[in-house]
């Protein structure tokens, strides 16, 4: 009788009649039978059954682009299992041992150093300077505004407390960046490699900070759903995606040149067939780290250095890797906190994992993954003060992570289990290490 076809109806044949939908059959079945009338005899042939209006409405069916995240959430439904699991197990750790030791999980999780900044600004606003006697001077604009400027918005909408929302947003923020991995790495590498890398990326030995009120989960989603953006050639989100990065951290610089790099070798490629939003996304993507700057230069009354000048009073600066060099010596010289030997090790295994990214041609990734990473191992390396941080710095840099991932994928099964289990052990107790013992900044 009919047929839906898209969003046309057209006959058909008898011979593929389709039959009644179920609605239809329920709605008559719900008519009393005296009411209802027995059909018209026709002295001609029987006419065939007639079809409500109902049975020609199609069911709603969701958009290709809902049916898309449908599926992608359920391909990666495993690999997000494995995250929680990693950082729940984590975060079980940490609050039994703080619970040993009579500190509270809450206040570890909510107020451990820059998370007291970052609810000060939500709170307040940006103002808030600290004079040492040393004569460094933190000032509170070497935060960017984003994260704090989410944490009003939920504490003005929910009745939480700046400690707790800016908790939940980090939490929120590390689910959607290990989404946003998972992609990238199937895209690359196929379902098993992707879920093996979301993995590693939640038991990294720092891998703590996704579960306390800092700023590296939101840096990280922003910018690997950019460069799944770039990759997927949506020129637009990725410029917008890496200029709400460039919002959350200094370092988010990064992901902004990925995206410049990304966009001037595809306009030196198409040259005079370059579409306009491959020009805005170019554009677009550095307007957030720079335009922040800018807006604490033109506070500070010197617009082009005002920024790192407030960087220079948190002794943060690019010293080309003279201040790393001189922390090396000392730990390699004299007897320091575990804190400082375990920097010297990360940031030297990240070294080593991005020239195995440079040198294996065979799953090298692509040229914006490799710039993003490039960066925020020059940010770290190059950059001086807080040394004990540079692991945190290089969190969001998880495409250093791909050569690993694609080893333990073909390895034998136990093989991979050993290495995993003796991450999560150095994961689960550095971690706790860090908020609980250790008497450097993290």
């Amino acid at each position: 009788m009919c047929e839906w076809h898209g969003r046309s109806v057209r006959p058909i044949t008898r011979a593929r009649r389709c039959p009644l939908s179920a609605d239809t059959l329920d709605a008559a079945d719900a008519v009393p039978p005296a009411t209802r009338k027995a059909p018209a005899r026709a002295s001609g042939p029987a006419a065939p059954p007639a079809v409500t209006f109902t049975a020609l409405v199609p069911r709603r069916v969701p958009s290709r682009r809902a049916a898309r995240l449908a599926s992608a959430l359920r391909r990666a439904a495993p690999a997000l299992g494995l995250f929680a699991a990693a950082r729940l197990t984590g975060l079980l750790v940490l609050c039994l041992w703080a619970e040993h030791i009579g500190r509270s999980p809450s206040q570890l999780l909510t107020r451990t150093w820059d998370s007291v900044w970052y609810t000060r600004i939500a709170a307040d606003g940006y103002g808030h300077t600290l004079h040492f006697t040393d004569g460094a001077v933190h000032s509170d604009m070497a935060f960017f505004p984003l994260y704090p400027g989410l944490v009003r918005a939920v504490t003005t909408v929910l009745p939480l407390d700046g400690g707790t929302a800016a908790l939940l947003l980090s939490w929120a923020a590390a689910a959607a960046a290990a989404f946003a991995v998972y992609l990238l790495g199937e895209r690359l590498q196929g379902r098993t490699t992707a879920a093996v890398l979301v993995l590693l990326w939640g038991l990294l030995p720092h891998s703590v900070v996704l579960s306390i009120a800092y700023t590296e989960p939101l840096l990280t989603a922003f910018a690997a759903f950019s460069l799944y953006a770039v990759l997927t050639g949506r020129w637009l989100w990725a410029g917008s995606l890496a200029a709400l990065a460039g919002l959350s951290r200094p370092n988010g610089i990064a992901i902004a040149a990925a995206v410049c790099v990304a966009a001037a070798y595809e306009l030196w490629k198409r040259r005079a067939h370059a579409p306009w939003r491959l020009w805005a996304g170019a554009v677009v993507a550095p307007l957030g780290w720079g335009g922040y700057v800018l807006w604490v230069g033109l506070r500070t009354g010197d617009p082009l250095s005002g920024y790192f000048a407030v960087q220079a009073g948190w002794r943060s600066r690019f010293d080309l890797g003279v201040d790393n060099m001189v922390n090396v010596r000392d730990v390699a010289l004299r007897p320091t906190e575990l804190a400082s030997p375990m920097t010297a090790l990360i940031v030297a295994a990240a070294v080593l994992l991005f020239a195995l990214l440079l040198v294996d041609r065979e799953n090298r990734p692509p040229l914006p993954l490799l710039v993003y990473s490039g960066v925020l191992l020059l940010i770290a390396v190059g950059g001086g003060g807080f040394f004990e941080s540079k692991p945190r710095f290089l969190l969001p840099a998880f495409p250093l992570l791909l050569p690993l991932a694609c080893a333990l994928t073909k390895a034998r099964p136990r093989a991979a289990i050993v290495v995993i289990a003796a991450l999560a052990g150095l994961s689960c107790c550095y971690g706790t290490y860090l908020l609980t013992l250790a008497p450097m900044p993290l």
